[in-house]
């Protein structure tokens, strides 16, 4: 298999074997005008296997969103073919249009206009309760 190197961009790396596509609808990666590549199942020595998405253009990447979904996932920054700086996630206090409340009676299931918003509330645990209704989310 033959993927290109990424000129300028991003590489999201260690991701868990499952989630690069979750990763990828989350963030739209669909709408881009560049190079976008999903490997699924790469061979890890950490995980056994994992998933890796190569983005070919510098955008504004949504790092909370990839956080909340995998928070031992790294962004590699890549500039000039060369990876200029390394980012370890940290779980986002807040999280703003990711997930959706799954409680019937929340008032985000009526306001459909009405912002998902949920708050770390145990970092131990990586619980997030909604911020009106305060159902978690696991």
């Amino acid at each position: 298999m033959n993927i290109d190197s990424i000129k300028n961009g991003f590489v999201i790396d260690h991701i868990d074997s499952g989630k690069g596509m979750i990763i990828y609808e989350k963030l739209e990666l669909n709408k881009l005008d560049c190079q976008v590549a999903i490997i699924t199942n790469a061979k890890s020595k950490k995980k056994g296997k994992k998933d890796i998405i190569k983005i070919d253009k510098k955008i504004d990447l949504n790092i909370d969103t990839i956080a909340f979904i995998n928070p031992d996932a790294t962004i590699n920054v890549v500039e000039d073919d060369k990876i200029v700086e390394k980012k370890k996630l940290t779980l986002p206090e807040t999280i703003v249009n990711v997930a959706t409340c799954k409680n019937p009676r929340c008032i985000t299931s009526i306001e459909r206009d009405l912002d998902q918003v949920f708050i770390l509330t145990d970092k131990e645990k990586n619980i997030y309760r909604c911020k009106y209704c305060e159902s978690s989310l696991k």
